[in-house]
């Protein structure tokens, strides 16, 4: 029997404010609540994934940038969210000066596949909150990855970003990952009164069936609110409407994860 192997997936869209790094936080705390080992990794410059973690870091604390121009490994990177319980490898604006360093490179795509390589079977999920936007960070990202999840605002041009990013996932399946998957989309920020929102997403349910989660995350002021505490909504909140959805978000993902894997442990 093969050793087990992390599930990777991308959280991803270059179209930013759609609720992207509050569900790759969310997904990766319900995951724990879950009994699930997981490793997030901040790879968008902006490093909101990494304060939202609680963590401020100091001058000579390592980062995802350290790993991506080769002066560390995961593993010296990890620090451990004890509030959280998961894992996180922190990024912050030196990410910035990482993708020009990585523009030199012949393998500039596949940098964190490599680095990855030794650690996949220390977690049961690792989480990429990438950046917004579809460069060689994402590149990178998406090159590694088994799958990309991918948060969508259901607003009037939501449509017109998401054909980007599924171009670009035509492109790596087709040259760098051909098992590269489309995870899901997760309506985030949903409104219920605003009759766009349900258009919206009929529209995602008809152009992409059973890959639209069930699971919807509603406009809820105690999501915004969790990052500034450096808490994820599931501690800070955890009866708001926000926090129950990431936890049905986490279980939908978890036994879409197990039911492609054939993996039948039980939660």
């Amino acid at each position: 029997m093969r050793q087990h192997q992390a599930k990777i997936v991308a959280v991803a869209n270059q179209k930013g404010g759609v609720g992207k790094t509050t569900t790759a936080l969310n997904l990766a705390a319900g995951l724990v609540e879950l009994g699930e080992r997981v490793l997030l990794l901040d790879m968008d410059p902006q490093g909101n994934a990494t304060t939202g973690s609680g963590i401020e870091l100091g001058e000579d604390d390592l980062t995802l940038y350290h790993v991506l121009v080769g002066e560390a490994s995961i593993a010296e990177a990890i620090i451990d969210v004890d509030e959280m319980g998961f894992s996180l490898v922190p990024g912050n604006g030196d990410l910035t000066a990482a993708e020009v360093a990585l523009m030199a490179r012949d393998d500039r795509a596949e940098v964190l596949k490599k680095a990855l390589a030794h650690h996949q079977s220390d977690f049961d999920h690792i989480l990429i909150d990438c950046p917004p936007a579809l460069n060689v960070l994402t590149l990178n990202a998406l090159t590694a990855a088994h799958g990309v999840l991918i948060p969508m605002q259901c607003e009037y041009y939501a449509m017109e970003g998401l054909s980007a990013l599924l171009d670009t996932v035509a492109q790596i399946q087709g040259s760098v990952n051909p098992d590269l998957d489309i995870e899901g989309l997760v309506r985030t920020m949903y409104d219920v009164r605003n009759n766009l929102s349900g258009e919206v997403s009929k529209q995602l349910q008809s152009h992409f069936g059973d890959k639209v989660f069930t699971t919807v995350v509603p406009r809820n002021v105690r999501v915004a609110e969790a990052p500034s505490f450096g808490q994820s909504v599931l501690t800070y909140d955890p009866s708001s409407r926000g926090a129950l959805a990431y936890k049905g978000l986490a279980g939908e993902y978890l036994r879409r994860a197990r039911g492609a894997s054939g993996d039948g442990r039980s939660a």
